[in-house]
């Protein structure tokens, strides 16, 4: 699995690095056909103090999976990014098993 991290303006350091790679890659135990993910950090040109953004991408078979979250920090904006993406992956592979299980055995 790739991680792509792209964060236009500013660099991301070490410790963030590490804390994204972290919540990532366990998106690995509820689908292993992951082929990249792109995550994208940026700083939002507003008042309020909820200004980081963090968007991720997810490539796998079939169609991308997409999450975004805005929160005061980075790390809880990727937190509830990565959420929103397990509940997405979860959701998918409920259907696919569901879909097999309607195949009918007369069928095949």
């Amino acid at each position: 699995m790739k991680i792509d991290i792209q964060s236009p303006g500013f660099t991301v350091n070490l410790e963030l690095m590490g804390y994204i790679h972290e919540k990532v890659e366990k998106l690995s135990r509820y689908c292993g056909e992951i082929i990249t993910n792109e995550i994208s950090l940026r700083l939002e040109n507003s008042d309020i103090n909820e200004n980081k953004l963090c968007e991720i991408r997810l490539a796998i078979p079939g169609n991308d999976l997409f999450a975004s979250s805005q929160c005061k920090t980075f790390e809880k904006a990727v937190s509830n990014a990565v959420e929103i993406i397990k509940e997405q992956l979860k959701r998918k592979k409920t259907k696919i098993i569901g879909t097999r299980n309607d195949i009918s055995p007369q069928l095949l």
